[in-house]
Order: structure tokens, then C-alpha cells, then sequence
């Protein structure tokens, strides 16, 4: 039988938990900026918001759940419709085609209800484990870390990990925190991503994890 490779180290830990614990303090409360009332919303408002801003998705989005208020009405949407709606939001066609697939799975195999399971949520089309992280974590507040390009950077930048493919990284981040740590870590390293650690201009000089930061890369 192949051997089971060891978890981090209690050190590893340590510095993992002090990792986030400066973060909470930053950021005591944490949630996506996507605006949503129900984990459908959600699921087609993270969908819509790959390769554009938060504030975007949330002028678009209004508009098509007034439009289309459930994953039956999405179904049976013209796709031209649709792309006049989310059309600001980049990449419209093809994430035109995605929301309407995956409302249609949904009314086909799971009676229009978003389950709230990660293998069964990457079944449906243009979902993947990011997406389907963040709905788990942020609609049913399940233990899910969703791995993004924040993540991979801030991750591998403090040393976390030395990963790359983000289904490492997420495996790596589940073994140094514990599970009720989960459903929040991804938010808190968005959020300092996009607030300190940029990835052209980091503001290593306010950062308040400067000094247990191993990146060579660090402005000061």
C-alpha cells in the first residue's frame, strides 16, 4: 500500500493559526461582496463574476433574477436575452451559455434545488471547485475553502504552501487549519489580497504580517 505522507508539523500549525489570527483581527467579520437572497443567486453570481469586479456583478444581477427569478425561469431563457443583461461582465457568451446549462441541470436532476455537496455541485456545467467552494462555505456555511488567484498567491507568498495547482493548495490549507476555521479562510485571503498583498504592488510596509512573512520578494 502507498504510504500516507505526513501532515504539517505542530510549527507549521503555529504559525498558520498566528497567520490567521492577525487576519481576523483585519477583518473580524468576512463575507463575499456578491450580493445574493438565495444559494442560486450565489451560484450564478460567482459564475458571472470570473474576470471582473464584485460591483459589476452586483449592477447585473438585479436585472436578471427580476427577469429570471429561478433556475425554471433561467432554463427556459433566450440566450440573447441573457447576454444583453451580462454583457459588462466580460466573457458574456460564454457565461450566458453556463448559467443557462447549469439552471437547466439543476431543474433536471436536482428539482431546481442547489445541493449542497461539492461533488454533486461540480457536475453542473461552468462549476468548478472554486465556485462551488464558495457556495458551500457562503450559502450553507459548510467547511469549504475556495482556491482563487488571491489564495494562491497570499497561500504561497506566506508560505503555506508550496503549491501550485489549487486543488494542492486547498489540500495543504485543510490540513493546517480545523474545519470550523474552513468556511472563512478564503474570504480573509481575498480580501488581504486585494487590500495589502497586491500581486504588482504589495504593501509590504503596512502589512501587519511583515514580520513572519518568508516571501523574498517583500518591498521592505
Amino acid at each position: 500500500m502507498p504510504s500516507v505522507p505526513p501532515g504539517p508539523s505542530t510549527a507549521a500549525r503555529r504559525r498558520a493559526a498566528r497567520i490567521l489570527a492577525r487576519l481576523k483581527l483585519r477583518y473580524p467579520e468576512i463575507g463575499t461582496a456578491l450580493d445574493y437572497v438565495n444559494p442560486w443567486q450565489l451560484l450564478v453570481a460567482t459564475v458571472l463574476s470570473a474576470q471582473t469586479t464584485d460591483d459589476t456583478i452586483n449592477r447585473i444581477t438585479p436585472v436578471l433574477f427580476n427577469r429570471y427569478p429561478t433556475p425554471f425561469d433561467m432554463a427556459e431563457a433566450n440566450p440573447e436575452d441573457v447576454e444583453s443583461i451580462v454583457f459588462s461582465s466580460g466573457f458574456y457568451r460564454q457565461k450566458t451559455k453556463s448559467v443557462i446549462a447549469l439552471s437547466k441541470a439543476l431543474v433536471d436532476h436536482f428539482q431546481g434545488v442547489v445541493p449542497n455537496d461539492l461533488e454533486a455541485l461540480v457536475t453542473l456545467p461552468g462549476v468548478g471547485r472554486k465556485t462551488a467552494s464558495v457556495v458551500l462555505a457562503e450559502a450553507f456555511h459548510k467547511p469549504a475553502i475556495a482556491v482563487d488567484t488571491h489564495v494562491r498567491r497570499v497561500s504561497r507568498r506566506l508560505d503555506l504552501t508550496t503549491q501550485t495547482d489549487p486543488v494542492k493548495i486547498e489540500r495543504e490549507l485543510r490540513a493546517l487549519y480545523p474545519r470550523r476555521e474552513w468556511p472563512t479562510i478564503s474570504m480573509r485571503f481575498i480580501q488581504f489580497g486585494r487590500d495589502i498583498c497586491d500581486a504588482r504592488r504589495p504593501l509590504c510596509g503596512e502589512c501587519e504580517l511583515n514580520r513572519i512573512c518568508r516571501w523574498p520578494g517583500k518591498t521592505v
